[in-house]
């Protein structure tokens, strides 16, 4: 039970979490948070918060409690696919040579003449901002394919959605790792895709999970996650890796953070839900606290 001190809890941990019951328990989902939600955020010695979490109830949190699981600063503070690309950068982290573009405008204002090739030529990437789990995700051919992506990128500013990056095209045997962090725990296992002729490794295009091949490069991902991890605080989120195709030396590229991130490749929602519960209860731990 928390400690009380002049009529406060002292210790209460409070959960924005539907799944995770603590000494008081807020839904915050479809709305807004407000005076009351503030209030117990001010009280609370912890604060944990969904996967959901808004920047709005997650900027509240920060400002008025110093402890907060999942830690989701650089979710909000390196927003989309551009953003990660500068957080990649800021931590050290090897990724594919990239260039942002905030509109279409400032990409042709950028490239000049050039730009019907794209800053690399071909093959590359084409990523808009938003999206994840391969969503908005392009692989770049021809001049033609980029024309059609920068078309796609400029209807989408007309509707008020903008920023999208080319990156360097990195050959992977049609793999990708996943690498999740739940927590101080670590998990990974390739998501193969068996189509040449589908260039997204995701599982709703056809890809196949494996856990077990090539041990060695999952342990590499695991390890550069995992310092990746330490220098920006991230403890919840589903990060995409790639390994060179034949290079000798096992150093992934991070491609990608999905704060949203499938879960049968981690063997269901069931087991997902324990685990994020298993790892709040060893972050509440670390505090001193119990629920």
């Amino acid at each position: 039970m928390p400690q009380r001190s002049g009529g406060l809890d002292t210790n209460m941990v409070l959960s924005f979490h539907p799944n995770i019951v603590a000494h008081r328990n807020i839904l915050c989902a479809g709305r807004l948070p407000n005076d009351e939600d503030r209030g117990a955020i001010c009280q609370a010695r912890a604060v944990i918060v969904p996967q959901g979490c808004s920047e709005t109830l997650y900027r509240m949190c920060r400002k008025h409690c110093s402890h907060i699981f999942p830690n989701y600063d650089a979710r909000f503070d390196f927003p989309g696919k551009l953003g990660q690309a500068r957080l990649f950068q800021k931590a050290g982290a090897r990724f594919p040579r990239t260039y942002p573009f905030e509109t279409v405008s400032l990409y042709h204002e950028y490239l000049g003449t050039k730009a019907h090739r794209g800053p690399m030529g071909f093959p590359s990437v084409f990523k808009s901002d938003w999206g994840g789990e391969g969503d908005e995700v392009f692989l770049l051919e021809t001049p033609k394919a980029l024309e059609q992506a920068l078309g796609r990128a400029r209807r989408a500013e007309q509707s008020g959605q903008k920023g999208f990056l080319l990156q360097e095209y990195i050959p992977c045997a049609g793999r990708s790792l996943r690498v999740v962090v739940i927590g101080e725990e670590f998990l990974s296992y390739w998501r193969v895709q068996p189509d040449p002729s589908q260039f997204v490794t995701s599982l709703k295009v056809g890809a196949i999970i494996d856990h077990e091949a090539d041990p060695g490069l999952q342990e590499a991902g695991v390890a550069a996650v995992s310092d990746f991890c330490a220098k920006t605080g991230i403890n919840l989120a589903g990060f995409d890796l790639l390994f060179l195709q034949n290079e000798k030396e096992a150093i992934p590229f991070l491609i990608e953070i999905n704060y949203f991130f499938g879960r049968r490749g981690l063997g269901g929602s069931l087991k997902y839900y324990g685990l994020v519960d298993r790892a709040a209860r060893a972050w509440l731990d670390t505090l001193g606290l119990g629920l």
